[in-house]
């Protein structure tokens, strides 16, 4: 049984064509995404890159969301250790995570992430290395204690993913003393994490997180990861090459779960048309907050772009962000109809008032008229 109070809404099948299965087909394209980009990283640049890459990425999100979620979940009243676990169990919920939250003591509590692992989605567990793992327990775990201006809070992790262990657990814990920066993370895998009372587990209020607000939340925590994720890429090992990995990973995930998204939005019958094509990037630019429209016009077809919510509050994003998120979709229409092409004709990040995207079929291949 799913120990995540969420998990039945997030899970549940809802009818196609609706806004909440649009929406879920955005996280699932987005979730694909960032578990194809750990592994792609991987494989061309190395394990230890992945893992500085996976501290920066955490790193990041920790000093931007970790405080201002904190002091909305309601936290701020409870000892610093049994908030900080509190805060992942509620946090990683919401996301549709499945987590247990085990409190033994105002100075100690448990967090433990259950198998299968949400990060670590399908067989991807069995191509990551732990480096990528103790890059984010270095970059959010081990802060946790210098956010809530407490040095003597630390995370103590005691099973991890990649060693064969059961999932990812550890606990938060208020030391008597001040801990030095390589102290704040400590492993002890010879300890087990308590039963799981979901009794003791802390909830949200049912009222303020109705099913609509949780699926939404489940496409934000999805989308988050690649916001920062790309940008942060970018900063590591360059603008180009991260464009270059990050987009060819993106046209394969676009491939690999474009039937998928289909099916998810009831767009399964569909013809293999540019219109057919357009309805589906219709749908999906809707899923993301953002408002495509499109024409035909010139024997080709014309998407018209607002918005970029994917980089939304982000500022100097460096245009090769872009240049691998529009691979998502190429890869998408490669897998509707290979005889079609994706260009982009203006930018929003260039300046362009609306993005525009047109679909052609190649010159000399036959494509369905739309």
């Amino acid at each position: 049984m799913p120990v995540n109070p969420f998990a039945r809404i997030l899970n549940e099948k809802r009818a196609p064509e609706t806004p909440e299965a649009a929406i879920k087909a955005a996280a699932t394209l987005y979730h694909a995404w960032f578990t194809g980009l750990m592994l792609h990283l991987t494989l061309r640049k190395g394990a230890e890159v992945a893992g500085k890459w996976t501290f920066r990425l955490f790193r990041r999100q920790h000093l931007e969301k970790f405080k201002s979620s904190f002091d909305k979940l309601g936290l701020t009243h409870l000892p610093d250790a049994v908030a900080a676990a509190q805060y992942h169990y509620l946090s990683n919920s919401v996301g549709g995570v499945e987590v247990e939250f085990i409190p033994e003591s105002d100075t100690k509590a448990w967090v433990h992430f259950c198998h299968p692992r949400w990060m670590f989605q399908g067989t991807a567990l069995c191509g990551l290395p732990v480096e990528v793992s103790r890059g984010f327990l270095e970059g959010w775990y081990g802060h946790n204690g210098v956010s809530l201006n407490n040095p003597r809070l630390g995370f103590v992790c005691v099973s991890e993913d990649m060693t064969g262990q059961y999932g990812l657990a550890g606990y938060f814990k208020e030391f008597g003393r001040e801990l030095a920066p390589d102290e704040r993370l400590q492993f002890a895998p010879g300890e087990t994490a308590p039963p799981f009372d979901p009794g003791k587990a802390p909830g949200l209020d049912a009222t303020s997180w109705p099913p609509a607000r949780l699926i939404k939340a489940n496409r934000n925590y999805a989308m988050e990861y690649i916001k920062t994720g790309l940008n942060e890429l970018c900063a590591l090992i360059g603008p180009a090459e991260a464009r270059d990995i990050a987009g060819h990973a993106a046209a394969l995930i676009g491939r690999q779960f474009y039937r998928e998204l289909q099916s998810l939005m009831g767009l399964a019958e569909e013809d293999d048309s540019p219109a057919a094509f357009a309805r589906f990037m219709e749908r999906m630019a809707g899923a993301q907050d953002d408002k495509l429209s499109w024409e035909e016009k010139d024997g080709a077809l014309f998407l018209h772009l607002d918005g970029w919510r994917l980089m939304r509050g982000r500022e100097n994003v460096p245009h090769e962000a872009y240049e691998a998120w529009v691979r998502l979709w190429e890869g998408c229409l490669a897998v509707h109809n290979r005889f079609l092409k994706l260009e982009t004709i203006a930018r929003q990040d260039y300046g362009d008032p609306h993005t525009v995207l047109r679909i052609r079929a190649v010159n000399g291949n036959r494509a369905n008229p739309a």
